[in-house]
């Protein structure tokens, strides 16, 4: 442990209430083995089971060996995609260049033969795959997982990705002289090795938190084992009196919504006049291994809400607002706190009510999570179990390559193409620096995540329990915000307007142009930003999710004015604005615990 983080548990404040889990029982020496066994795998199956993948594969390789009729289908499609590959030619080839639909293929070198060629054998090949893939008779997962694995293998076999077979690489070798390919062999040496380049060292020295990110003027005002509370020094001379209070995903560092001054959403909403809590979790170790989905309850979102009751003189109400799982946080306790008002929640009495709840593509029915789901059974839940057990907890690496498994065409092939053949090193910015600045899981508490949320999908389906009762989502009666992303693959916007399913709430929906983070992040002024919004009232009809896409009206720049626009309708009068009380502050912004790293292992 490190010497800031002992300095910071000496200051822990308690709750009044410690909420005991339910112990695991030790380890036996047959579970110790099965656990090596497996932990010795991880690393050469990526993480993911193997005997997941197998019954995936094997379900699909019966389904089609016992039927004879598909395969006949099958080989007159490769026929015939085999004769529309052979037959093109320079000038032949429709929808390329730049009317390509796959920006790997816009340039118009692919419109010229033997690349035409090349190309159109791989669209052909991946138009095979996308139809033999689908065999009736298997389980739904399982026909996804089969499809998603064959577009990744096709996805690394790709003729963009290897010097020979791409025109433009080719092209930029012969007017470079071979220069940028041997400044990408240069940069392949220092991936390989782990020994940075001069470039790369100058790169990572940019962005450092504190000093470049994360800058917005605050304290943190309360500390317990698991969380940092900042709050955020007023920028007005009058503010509502309402707090924002702001709870990121424990999945990544707060300061995603706290980059730069130019796109920092906190710095946006005390320019506004709101007063702005956020919280920063503990990047966890191996001696956080048994903290659990209630110790983050409890730690992450009620202690913070009972210090901002204490610090902010007691406000009636607060808006809350929950990113990713830091959202479905929130959801869970805004259901536990809507149905135990009067006796509390885990000990908790007489907290701050909540006057509005935000949802940032934030799920709450996990019926339909998207690619992510892919990776989520019993047997990949269990295998993850193995690995995570032994070291305490799921590394940064495993979350962060998990993430590019998902984006592997733009974030692992196209990346590693102009790095490494173009010698093209992308310039780093923000986001990119945040994105590596990778945190960790608990691994019970990532268990019982996956396992309540995702495989179970217990909130959905008013059985998550909270102190021993079931919340429902249909306890919410306040109004609500919500935002989906266009582009979403960890959160896809779909599933995240399901809560119109499941609570009769008034929701205001935003669907965002971009993706997970990008869509988020997408301050008034960035360029090439959209959005849809309306609301639904309460108790109001239910909408299919395509038929609200169509009817709701597209709005040209960010949609953070909108959400602003909405906090402030649903704000007292603005009053005087009071300075952070200097016997109340810990430490300035942006605190200890988002400096914590620890070197994995």
């Amino acid at each position: 442990m490190s010497p800031a983080r002992s300095d910071a548990m000496t200051k822990t404040t308690r709750p009044p209430a410690p909420y005991a889990a339910t112990p695991k029982p030790p380890e036996t020496p047959t579970q110790r083995l099965d656990r090596l066994v497996h932990a010795t795998a991880a690393p050469l199956t990526g993480g993911l089971s193997p005997v997941s993948l197998s019954l995936a594969l094997a379900d699909w390789a019966w389904h089609l060996g016992v039927s004879p009729g598909r395969q006949l289908e099958l080989a007159a499609l490769g026929a015939q995609l085999l004769k529309d590959t052979l037959r093109t030619r320079d000038g032949t080839t429709e929808g390329a260049g730049a009317e390509d639909d796959d920006p790997r293929f816009r340039h118009e070198a692919w419109a010229t033969w033997p690349f035409s060629q090349m190309r159109a054998g791989f669209r052909n090949t991946e138009a095979f795959w996308r139809e033999a893939t689908r065999v009736p008779g298997m389980t739904a997962h399982h026909a996804s997982m089969v499809q998603f694995f064959a577009r990744q293998w096709l996805g690394m076999m790709a003729p963009a990705n290897w010097l020979a077979t791409n025109p433009v690489v080719l092209r930029d070798v012969a007017e470079s002289n071979g220069a940028h390919l041997a400044k990408g062999l240069q940069n392949w040496v220092a991936d390989v090795s782990g020994v940075a380049t001069p470039e790369a060292l100058a790169q990572q020295n940019l962005f450092k938190v504190g000093r470049d990110v994360a800058v917005t003027p605050g304290k943190v005002v309360h500390r317990n084992r698991l969380i940092e509370l900042i709050r955020y020094e007023a920028q007005t001379d009058k503010v509502h009196p309402e707090p924002v209070f702001i709870i990121p995903s424990w999945i990544m560092k707060y300061y995603i919504l706290d980059l730069s001054p130019r796109n920092s959403m906190v710095r946006y909403l005390v320019g506004q006049g709101h007063t702005v809590y956020m919280l920063s979790w503990l990047n966890p170790d191996a001696g956080d291994h048994d903290l659990t989905m209630d110790d983050y309850l409890r730690l992450g979102v009620l202690d913070a809400l009972q210090a901002i009751g204490r610090l902010s003189g007691n406000p009636a109400s607060i808006h809350a607002m929950g990113y990713c799982l830091g959202g479905t946080l929130l959801a869970i306790a805004a259901a536990a706190l809507a149905k135990s008002r009067t006796d509390g929640v885990m000990g908790y009495t007489g907290l701050p009510l909540l006057k509005t709840l935000t949802l940032l593509a934030a799920q709450t029915d996990f019926s339909e999570p998207g690619e992510l789901g892919l990776f989520i059974d019993e047997s990949q839940i269990g295998f993850l179990d193995n690995v995570t057990n032994g070291k305490g907890y799921l590394s940064g690496d495993q979350m962060a390559g998990s993430f590019q498994f998902l984006h592997s065409r733009d974030l692992v092939w196209t990346r590693r193409m102009r790095e490494y053949l173009m010698g093209e090193r992308e310039q780093r910015n923000d986001l990119m620096a945040w994105n590596a600045d990778t945190t960790r899981m608990p691994a019970r508490m990532h268990h019982e995540y996956l396992t309540s949320l995702y495989l179970h999908n217990a909130l959905a389906t008013s059985s998550y329990r909270v102190d021993g009762r079931a919340v429902s989502l249909a306890d919410i009666r306040i109004p609500v915000f919500m935002v989906g992303t266009e582009r979403d693959h960890i959160s896809p916007w779909r599933s995240v307007y399901k809560l119109h399913h499941l609570c009769d709430a008034e929701i205001t929906f935003v669907l965002a142009s971009g993706g997970h983070n990008a869509g988020i992040v997408s301050e008034p002024g960035h360029a090439h930003r959209s959005y849809r919004i309306e609301t639904r009232p309460a108790q109001g009809a239910w909408i299919e999710p395509e038929h609200w896409a169509a009817g709701a009206p597209v709005h040209e720049g960010s949609w953070w004015p909108a959400w602003q626009a909405w906090l402030a309708h649903h704000s007292s009068r603005k009053q005087a604005a009071r300075p952070i009380p200097a016997d109340v502050a810990l430490c300035d912004a942006p605190g200890e615990y988002v400096m914590t790293r620890y070197t994995e292992r």
